[in-house]
């Protein structure tokens, strides 16, 4: 069977949350899915699927806020994890300063040391984060599945274009059937991409 690293990306307190300044509000809404998905991978035996927690971390005069406003200021409660999904033991955190979670950080490092082979994306923002992390993911040669059920954006259209996006390169399917597909021994990933230009 595949080994798998779930990445959850900038669940963050500056992005969810009615306190957020760059508030994602598709981001509340996927809370109770990953909370089911944290519990299911937490309560596995082995050590097949991680939980790899992507924390939006910048310096104070980043670059990234010559375009965005500031956020996630290292050491700053913005920059912390909401707490309905706060990491637990082992799980490796990256910290990060611009939108892919492979941009001049160590997951790469981590995802081989740990002999991933395939990359499973959630969080916010569908069409940034989300998208900039699993382009990279293709790029360093890992198979990558989206949880469409798992990821959220500003708007739900921001979302649809992002997944639309994702689906070319990815496997898209919801948290159900990635669960199910493991527990049927099966490799969720198989069919993912789209290898006959099919996206619209």
């Amino acid at each position: 069977m595949p080994r798998h690293a779930i990445l959850v990306i900038d669940m963050l307190n500056d992005f969810v949350g009615e306190k957020a300044p760059l508030r994602c509000p598709g981001g509340e809404t996927i809370i109770p899915d990953l909370q089911r998905l944290f519990k299911w991978v937490r309560n596995r035996k082995g050590d097949d699927v991680h939980l790899v927690h992507i924390q939006e971390a910048h310096r104070k005069h980043d670059a990234d806020f010559r375009v965005r406003p500031v956020h996630a200021v290292k050491g700053t409660w913005g920059s912390d994890f909401i707490p309905a999904l706060y990491p637990e033991g082992d799980e490796y955190i990256v910290p990060k300063r611009r939108h892919s979670g492979f941009a001049h950080t160590d997951l790469d490092l981590y995802l081989r040391e740990e002999a991933i082979d395939t990359v499973v994306v959630t969080g916010v923002w569908t069409n940034v984060c989300v998208r900039s992390t699993a382009t990279d993911a293709l790029a360093h040669a890992y198979k990558v599945i989206t949880l469409s059920d798992g990821c959220a954006s500003k708007t739900e259209e921001m979302h649809q274009y992002g997944l639309n996006d994702l689906s070319i390169f990815t496997k898209v399917m919801t948290i159900d059937e990635y669960i199910e597909a493991w527990e049927k021994g099966e490799d969720p990933w198989v069919g993912g991409g789209d290898t006959e230009n099919r996206v619209k």
